[in-house]
């Protein structure tokens, strides 16, 4: 297992830096670049050329790339000109980011315990009205865009009724900040109201964040369930009277987990891409309210590290999800 590991996180460094220099190209390719979304319109030639020699965007593209290596590894990306003028853009990435990772985390929470059962009752009872309705329930999962459904709980869930908060992360009740993952903060302070109050908060964003990976886990479970039930060895171990529990656990599940596995570790990436819409709509305050605004005033700073930290915290969950299967399937350890 440690071999397996070791090889898959030499990998994992591989893609890395090839992702950063993918992203450092594209990023001095867009149009105005650094220089103009700093000096904005007070640009005239002898300061575009000062700042330009100040951030060294005159020596070769190989130099000015290793210098962005070595600003990235001791997480010196620069400062904000759009998202928090002035601000470092590293610790904009670090006062943003628990908030994506929560409200992902509870997402992808609710779709996973939700859609694996959901999947393999619908396997076992293939063409029932339950099956077939789970079916459609799912189709309009992946139909409906994020953005219509965050809009659609938002107005009858928060504005029309008011059972939930209408926008941001916490009420303002003076909590203690530790972590910058509410929900924990409240628990490790023993601030349980606000705990309280950031759970109110994620349940209309996670619910309209996870109805696409509960659609597609719940497909992909149900597709794998089905056939690894019609297999040789499910009905050999039925026939010797196993019990339910221990055919379901040692020989349905088990082998029908691999694909499912995959597609947990792709619906997380996922949801990075899904977050940018949905915290816009509840105004979260996440890496993906930053990253929409960074684009819109062209942040290239804050461009950098978000990107890149999204670009890697994929490619570590590709890592767990290797190692996941090598749990799962010895097999794969040999690979």
């Amino acid at each position: 297992m440690a071999r397996f590991i070791i090889r898959r996180l030499l990998q994992m460094v591989g893609v890395v830096f090839v992702l950063s220099l993918l992203l450092f190209l594209w990023l001095r390719s867009l149009p105005g670049g650094t220089v103009s979304a700093i000096l904005g319109e007070r640009a005239t030639p002898e300061t575009r050329a000062a700042l330009t020699k100040a951030f060294g965007l005159d020596q070769p593209i190989w130099v000015q790339y290793l210098r962005f290596l070595e600003r990235a590894a001791h997480g010196d990306f620069g400062v904000s000109t759009g998202v928090l003028p002035g601000a470092d853009a590293f610790q904009i990435f670090l006062d943003r980011f628990p908030a994506t990772i929560e409200l992902s985390a509870v997402a992808l929470l609710l779709a996973v315990i939700v859609a694996i059962p959901l999947g393999y009752v619908s396997a076992r009872r293939a063409n029932s009205p339950l099956d077939s309705g789970l079916v459609v329930l799912s189709l309009i999962g992946v139909a409906v865009p994020v953005f219509f459904l965050a809009f659609l709980l938002k107005y009858q869930l928060a504005v029309e009724h008011q059972w939930f908060p209408v926008s941001g992360r916490q009420d303002n009740l003076g909590c203690t900040r530790v972590t910058n993952f509410f929900v924990l903060d409240g628990l490790l302070t023993r601030e349980f109201d606000c705990s309280v109050s950031a759970l109110k908060h994620l349940v209309l964003p996670s619910v309209a964040l996870a109805t696409i990976p509960f659609a597609v886990i719940y497909r992909i479970t149900r597709a794998s369930v089905s056939e690894v039930l019609s297999e040789d060895y499910v009905r050999t171990a039925e026939s010797k009277g196993l019990t339910t529990r221990v055919v379901r656990g040692r020989h349905v599940m088990r082998n029908a987990l691999l694909p499912v596995v995959t597609t947990i570790g792709l619906q997380t990436g996922g949801l990075l891409a899904g977050a940018v819409l949905t915290e816009q709509v509840f105004n979260w305050g996440g890496i993906g309210n930053a990253l929409a605004v960074a684009f819109q005033r062209r942040d290239y700073p804050v461009l950098e590290v978000l990107i890149l930290a999204a670009a890697g915290v994929y490619v570590l969950i590709n890592l767990l999800v290797d190692i996941a299967y090598a749990v799962i399937d010895p097999r794969v350890r040999t690979r």
